[in-house]
């Protein structure tokens, strides 16, 4: 088993994050990038010659036909993840998904059950919950070492795209909602650990009625508060987070997929430690993680029951803001 790889199968030669997320496969211990599929011949002769797959086709369903594919990663735009999701699961291959699963919590409770019955593993590819900078940081809130935590405020802010671009479009389920606010969603319900009792939301809209900015204030039962802020519309990108506990503060000026290097600091008595440590590329360590669960028996570190949790206060948001 120790030599043992999962081939994989890709489904689609444009989309999210191609410079780090193939790479990162491709470092995968037991990893085997034996398939890639997509509707450009050009484009998936070039990714077979650049990553080393051994079988490139110009069809999707030939893919998922090809029995030796155990695994496929799906990373087409929004509005195909269920659909191709279903087709994979009907196909008998296991699955990791690009975020979101599905536009809506009901749909993807549809796909988690579709999976379900075809025996088959699903995970959605929130790949900075592998992270060891983010495994450590929960580590030392829900150890207490701020005391508990209160209150908890993340932002995701990145550039805006050419208005052709898939995150700025409505058909594709665009804008900073839902490409950024379940980066700051998923992990304020890491933090937690529960489900918010009232969530409010607004958000600022362009012309074609997406959103490029939206703002969340989040209660929860326990009577901790957050607030998540997300959009298209910064020059810079931005991503940070911060987390007040009753006893100290931790600060994370860190990047949702870092690699390499990070620096986190914990406020506390007055004083200030500084937390620095490296990490391996997230979608390696993802890879990897959905690897041992299809080979060992693993559970995947990103539940169904946490997608649709996810999925859930992702309705709220867009339902407030008006979306």
């Amino acid at each position: 088993m120790e030599n043992r790889r999962v081939k994989w199968g890709v489904l689609g030669t444009a989309g999210i994050a191609w410079e780090q997320t193939i790479p990162g496969m491709k470092q995968a211990y037991n990893c085997e990038l034996y398939a890639i599929a997509g509707r450009s011949t050009e484009k998936v002769k070039q990714f077979q010659d650049e990553f080393g797959f051994e079988k490139a086709y110009n069809s999707y369903d030939v893919l998922l036909d090809d029995e030796q594919v155990e695994a496929v990663y799906i990373p087409l735009p929004n509005q195909l993840h269920k659909e191709w999701a279903v087709k994979a699961a009907r196909k008998k291959k296991h699955i990791l998904c690009e975020k979101p699963l599905a536009p809506t919590a009901a749909e993807v409770k549809e796909l988690v059950q579709v999976c379900e019955q075809e025996g088959v593993l699903l995970m959605e590819a929130f790949a900075y919950l592998h992270s060891d900078a983010t495994k450590e940081i929960l580590d030392k809130v829900h150890d207490n070492v701020i005391g508990k935590p209160q209150f908890m405020e993340s932002c995701f802010f990145t550039p805006s795209y050419e208005q052709e671009n898939i995150r700025m479009r409505r058909e594709t389920f665009g804008g900073g909602t839902y490409d950024l606010g379940c980066y700051n969603i998923s992990l304020i319900l890491s933090v937690f650990q529960e489900m918010p009792c009232q969530v409010r939301a607004m958000g600022g809209f362009m012309e074609n009625g997406v959103d490029d900015f939206s703002a969340a204030y989040m209660v929860f039962p326990s009577g901790a508060r957050a607030s998540a802020e997300q959009g298209l519309c910064s020059p810079q990108r931005a991503d940070r987070y911060y987390i007040y506990g009753t006893e100290g503060t931790l600060e994370a000026p860190i990047r949702f997929n870092q690699e390499g290097a990070f620096t986190y600091l914990i406020h506390k008595n007055g004083k200030t430690e500084t937390f620095t440590s490296s990490v391996k590329s997230n979608y390696q360590l993802e890879t990897e993680q959905f690897g041992r669960c299809i080979l060992e028996g693993e559970k995947p570190w990103v539940s169904n029951e946490f997608s649709v949790e996810v999925a859930e206060v992702m309705d709220q948001v867009l339902k407030e803001i008006g979306y």
